[in-house]
């Protein structure tokens, strides 16, 4: 391929295709795992379980999810994004199609050990779609002064499948049950794997489409860390800004799961809102994200540019983060279910608002080992979804829901306040380097 563009030549735009399909991704990963937390109310029902069983089951996505982060990340990176992601799928496809074989009539104990078991491998093949699509995928495709964009479309697609999945599911789940919901949605995952595996290439360089004038607008993304030059796990473990932003990602999270776990529970069961209504509810909340999600990778982006990356990034998370502070609060307490549901709404939008801001400076803190980085960091970020999982009904057990949802207003300072220790424009490579030399 000739790597020398013509005068006048005009770019190509596979990387924004590319882009696309790694969003795809995210909205597919999120049909498939929100898909549990919109039937819980008919699998509790149908499988009888109690409030507290549902939670162990539902965290045991988050501990699949979390702990595989990591791992998940170095196998993207010494595999590549293409093999890697296609294998993943099938992953998808096998797990969530598995639940809807959970037979009725189980005892308790063996229904909440069987899902357990399945939900917690559905987490395990979805930990590394993230650190390979943002640290990998939109490292190699992107520029760096569009990484967050590229990160909230991502966070976007999460949102679409948010969406997707609460008015969709639930339709499913009251026409033809809770089961057959799964296997509908579960194809998606190998459609997608295809399209894949056949389109999609580890360097822009490679790919057919691709023009010299494009890769020039691409620049010189970040190559594969080798086993000379990568970072060691130590490394990066005591590194102060990786450490803050992955324990800022943990306390955010917790604010995150409160909204993927439990609000359609809590709509439906607590507020006593219609399902089909808090179907249509969940889906604004979600379309509500997207935007937010786009906007917040648009701002960091600009906000990086103008002030440098430290500040910019520092700015567009702990601005969303202490906004969604007191609409949580107010949200929760609003008599008025309406109302209610339009505070929380905004509240979960400040939340995506603020994720680009994460990704983005994890990349740019580990560089060419940000697929390893984003995995430690989205470790943070996930298992406290298990955590949550079965410390919100606790909560709301001892001192009942009100409290069991405004606890995520703590954490939100506290993750707010975690960000004054995160320097995004010091790679930790170049730290290593200096202190090597030394």
């Amino acid at each position: 391929m000739k790597t020398t563009p013509s005068v006048g030549e005009k770019s190509t735009n596979v990387r924004w295709r590319i882009i696309g399909w790694a969003t795809l991704a995210a909205v597919v990963a999120y049909i498939l795992r929100f898909n549990m937390s919109v039937a819980a109310p008919a699998m509790m029902r149908d499988l009888q379980l109690t409030e507290k069983q549902l939670g162990i089951v539902l965290g045991a996505f988050a501990w699949g999810y979390g702990l595989l982060q990591a791992p998940g990340g170095v196998f993207g990176q010494r595999v590549g994004p293409h093999k890697a992601m296609t294998w993943l799928f099938a992953g998808w496809f096998v797990t969530t199609a598995l639940m809807a074989m959970v037979p009725h009539g189980l005892p308790a104990a063996a229904a909440v050990t069987v899902l357990v078991v399945l939900r917690a491998a559905q987490g395990a093949v979805q930990a590394p779609v993230f650190p390979i699509t943002c640290g990998g995928t939109i490292a190699s495709w992107l520029p760096p002064n569009r990484w967050a964009l590229g990160n909230s479309l991502s966070t976007a697609g999460t949102t679409v499948g948010g969406a997707l999945a609460g008015p969709g599911v639930t339709w499913l789940v009251m026409a033809i049950g809770w089961r057959p919901s799964f296997l509908v949605s579960a194809p998606l995952a190998l459609i997608l794997g295809v399209i894949w595996w056949r389109d999609y290439r580890d360097a822009p360089s490679t790919h057919r489409g691709v023009n010299a004038a494009e890769l020039a607008v691409i620049g010189q993304p970040n190559a594969p860390a080798d086993s000379r030059t990568s970072l060691r796990w130590m490394q990066m473990l005591t590194d102060r800004d990786l450490l803050c932003v992955t324990l800022s990602y943990f306390c955010t999270n917790y604010v995150f799961y409160l909204f993927f776990n439990w609000y359609f529970y809590y709509l439906t069961e607590v507020r006593r809102v219609d399902a089909s209504l808090s179907g249509y509810f969940i889906g604004a909340q979600w379309v509500i994200g997207a935007i937010t999600a786009i906007a917040g990778g648009i701002a960091c982006d600009r906000l990086c540019v103008r002030f440098g990356a430290t500040t910019g990034c520092r700015i567009a998370a702990i601005g969303g983060l202490l906004l969604s502070i007191p609409l949580l609060i107010t949200g929760t307490l609003a008599q008025n279910a309406t109302l209610s549901v339009a505070l929380l709404s905004v509240c979960f939008g400040c939340i995506q608002f603020v994720d680009a801001s994460y990704w983005s400076a994890t990349m740019r803190i580990a560089g060419a080992d940000a697929q390893s980085a984003t995995g430690m960091m989205n470790t943070g970020g996930n298992i406290v979804g298990g955590i949550g999982a079965m410390l919100v009904p606790a909560i709301a057990g001892a001192f009942g829901w009100t409290v069991a949802l405004t606890s995520g207003a703590l954490f939100a300072v506290i993750g707010a306040l975690l960000w004054l220790g995160i320097r995004a424009d010091v790679p930790l490579q170049s730290r290593v380097s200096n202190l090597r030399q030394q």
